[in-house]
């Protein structure tokens, strides 16, 4: 018997972590049963103080189950702490407001946007968010006169205080970013892979065979594919929208695209591999830093100064690169223009144009990961305004920054701060008008249920009330059931309300709204004869608050979050195709002067980075949208991950040219020029093309064909530098090659994209 239990809760926990990650869910739900039913006891049979007992119970509650911050546990507790301030202030104003409707609901609409909308300035307040507008809710619909507002405060601020001790003392949350170890994993996986395949290409005893190659080609395949897994499954990212947030939310690309570089930069399986020593080195150089990086992301908290030494190996392991790249061209085979002439010259450089390739996709990886480990270190008061770390600026300047960027018609988090500040201002007006009893059920029922668009509100106002409806009729058969005995829901409270903050991330939404109201039921029965009448008010109050949420569905953006993000894709890759050219042109400009300004590429830059962020945001809403997807996730997952590519690709071409030495002689390069625009023109046309049909029902235009014709021009074009009396190429004609080299990378993206994107087209 006794093994037969073992075997069982064995098989319970297996269930419970497979269905709830890293145990995050049941962490917060057990401290909250623990510390919600002793505060309410407290308040309420002791103290005997009703008001206390609701403010504190529901207080415990949400800054419990409803928050979970991040950081140290010195940080932690100083966003609780923040978060109690608020909750004072919050709870001050809806009493203050509640008497008078038309204020009540003028506040409640002012205060859902502010709170709702403040989520883009850090991850502190994007995670609160919920929280605080319970905090304004409970007292808003609750007309009470002032005298009682001590009562509240107190209750408020016992919740504060024990959910203070239940985070630090109560099961501790990890530190550590869920994203950090498996994004270390890749790091380390891909720096094994880079040893690796540089030791086959330098040959000699001792070398590995072609298949240790492909096995460490596999694990970081699979380390990459592994992480991609994680962030995707993870409706609600364990990071916000701050500095630290995007860095990650960029390294889970870069790392990505850094896969997608190694698989095609892999040595030839047939056996007879080139030795390039400076790119071998460049390899090797590489693997050092995406191991300091993993080492960095494993202790965020630890000296960078192993990062910068190896970043700056890498930089310099390159540059010798791009110098020794000169000596190693073969122009005496074949005639001029044909195939032999061409790929000769093409084919000497491609060994160090894709470790160049690798080594600037590393040390984007290494700035990112320094970037988050940076912003880990910050102060609270820098985390809560998402303060850039090391800046120079006000302590508000990236606040409003970011704040400006999103307040654009097309901002995904504009609309959902606008829709949910509407559908609580009128379940505010709804509440106060019929009268109902508790009326803050009605806000609550219209603030879980609204979602991005008319469908998946009608859906999941279903499911809501199916769920009511299901803990209705188990609180009815548990009131009929204990009868007079009131003393044993006592018992049962907190097995509710463990039950209510696992069962949504477990089970389902559905499952969360019925031992949500078996927790209510449970909660205002206690004290008094069980009364089954609660239920029927439970569910006429959800009810008001799901047609709320249908109604303001209908006609606040309506399309949803499907829709925005093919907007924002749209709109990224124009940006970054704009970008891509930009830094072609400014390449071509430092052909024949040398000094040309960055200034109009480094905008362009700017610009989409900037729409890569609003990408990320509508993405992020993307997959917290139930309902089904006309775009597999893993289409619009590589769709997502292409605009990193782009940027990247215009990213090195522009880092490039940055770096070129001052040329003393100037000689004719119009025809080089005329091939690289050309190129990039039809590159950008294509992506241009790419964002016009995303989210229509017109075919994706087929991808770009390799250009032999074109590479033949260049070549041609550039004939004289190549090969000077002596055999070399002068520096300027090798960064011409290298440009159409990161441009026909841009290309070899399009077959992938191509194929995401008519994913969801009619065939």
């Amino acid at each position: 018997m006794e093994n037969l239990s073992r075997i069982r809760l064995g098989r319970a926990g297996s269930w419970l972590r497979d269905h709830d990650p890293e145990l995050a869910a049941t962490r917060r739900a057990g401290r909250t049963a623990i510390v919600m039913p002793a505060l309410f006891a407290l308040c309420s049979q002791v103290i005997g103080s009703p008001t206390m007992a609701t403010f504190a119970a529901f207080g415990s509650f949400s800054m419990l189950l409803l928050v979970d911050f991040t950081g140290s546990m010195v940080q932690r507790l100083r966003a609780h702490l923040g978060l109690a301030v608020a909750w004072a202030a919050l709870i001050c104003l809806g009493t203050l407001v509640a008497d008078e409707t038309w204020l009540a609901v003028a506040v409640m609409v002012v205060i859902g946007f502010l709170v709702l909308f403040s989520g883009v300035v850090s991850s502190v307040l994007a995670g609160a968010s919920t929280a605080l507008l319970l905090a304004f809710i409970l007292p808003v619909t609750s007309p009470v006169p002032f005298s009682e507002l001590p009562d509240r405060l107190a209750g408020a601020g016992l919740a504060a205080a024990a959910s203070m001790l239940a985070v630090a003392l109560l099961w501790p949350r990890p530190a550590a970013d869920p994203l950090s170890a498996p994004a270390a994993r890749v790091c380390r996986a891909a720096a094994e892979q880079l040893r690796t395949d540089a030791s086959l290409l330098a040959g000699g005893p001792g070398a590995p065979s072609t298949g240790q190659c492909r096995t460490a080609a596999v694990e970081a395949s699979t380390a990459a594919d592994d992480l991609r897994t994680v962030f995707d499954a993870t409706p609600y990212r364990p990071t916000g929208l701050s500095t630290s947030s995007r860095a990650i939310v960029r390294l889970v690309d870069e790392l990505t695209w850094l896969s997608g570089i190694l698989a095609d930069s892999a040595p030839s399986p047939d056996g007879h591999p080139r030795c390039d020593a400076a790119a071998q080195s460049v390899r090797r150089a590489a693997a050092s830093v995406l191991d300091e990086a993993a080492t960095l992301l494993d202790a965020p908290h630890g000296s960078p100064d192993g990062l910068h030494a190896a970043s700056e190996n890498l930089r310099t392991a390159m540059s010798d690169m791009e110098r020794s790249a000169t000596t190693r061209l073969p122009m005496d085979q074949g005639g001029a223009g044909t195939p032999s002439h061409v790929h000769p010259v093409i084919g000497a450089l491609d060994l160090s144009f894709r470790a160049q390739e690798l080594g600037f996709a590393t040390l984007q990886i290494a700035d990112n990961v320094d970037l988050a480990a940076a912003a880990e270190r910050r102060s609270w008061l820098e985390r809560v305004l998402g303060r850039e770390p090391d800046a120079a600026t006000e302590p508000l300047t990236s606040a409003r920054e970011r704040a400006a960027a999103h307040l654009q018609p097309q901002s995904v988090w504009l609309h959902n701060s606008l829709r949910g500040a509407v559908g609580l201002g009128i379940a505010v007006a709804l509440a106060n008008l019929t009268g109902v009893q508790h009326s803050f059920w009605v806000l609550l029922g219209t603030l879980s249920v609204l979602r991005s668009n008319a469908l998946n509100t009608g859906q999941n106002a279903a499911r809501a009330l199916g769920g009511t409806v299901a803990g209705s009729i188990i609180g009815t058969v548990l009131l009929q059931l204990i009868g007079h005995h009131g003393t044993v829901l006592w018992f049962l409270l907190p097995i509710a309300v463990l039950l209510a903050g696992i069962a949504p991330a477990a089970i389902s939404f559905a499952a969360g709204q019925a031992s949500f109201t078996i927790t209510l039921v449970i909660l205002f029965n206690i004290g008094q004869d069980p009364d089954w009448h609660i239920v029927l008010l439970r569910i006429q109050d959800i009810a008001i608050g799901c047609a709320v949420s249908i109604l303001v569905g209908l006609f606040f953006w309506p399309r949803g979050a499907t829709a925005a993000v093919d907007r924002a894709l749209a709109e990224a890759y124009r940006d970054s195709a704009r970008y891509l050219a930009g830094a072609v042109e400014y390449a071509v400009s430092r052909c024949d002067t040398t000094t040309s300004s960055t200034d109009v590429a480094l905008q362009e830059r700017l610009e989409a980075a900037a729409a890569a962020r609003r990408l990320d945001d509508a993405f992020r809403s993307y997959l917290a949208e139930r309902g089904p997807k006309p775009v597999p996730l893993a289409e619009m997952t590589t769709l997502v991950t292409g605009i990193v590519g782009l940027r990247l690709a215009a990213d090195a071409v522009l880092g490039l040219w940055q770096r070129a030495d001052e040329q003393q002689a100037q000689p004719d390069r119009t025809d080089a020029r005329l091939v690289l625009l050309g190129a990039v023109g039809r590159i950008s046309g294509w992506y241009r093309d790419l964002a016009a049909g995303l989210g229509q029902d017109t075919p994706v235009r087929d991808p770009l064909p390799r250009n032999p014709v074109a590479e033949a021009e260049l070549v041609e074009s550039l004939r004289r530098e190549l090969s000077d009396q002596h055999g070399q190429a002068t520096d300027t004609a090798i960064r011409i090659i290298w440009t159409a080299d990161h441009l026909d990378a841009a290309r070899r993206l399009q077959p992938s994209l191509a194929a995401a994107a008519g994913a969801g087209k009619p065939s």
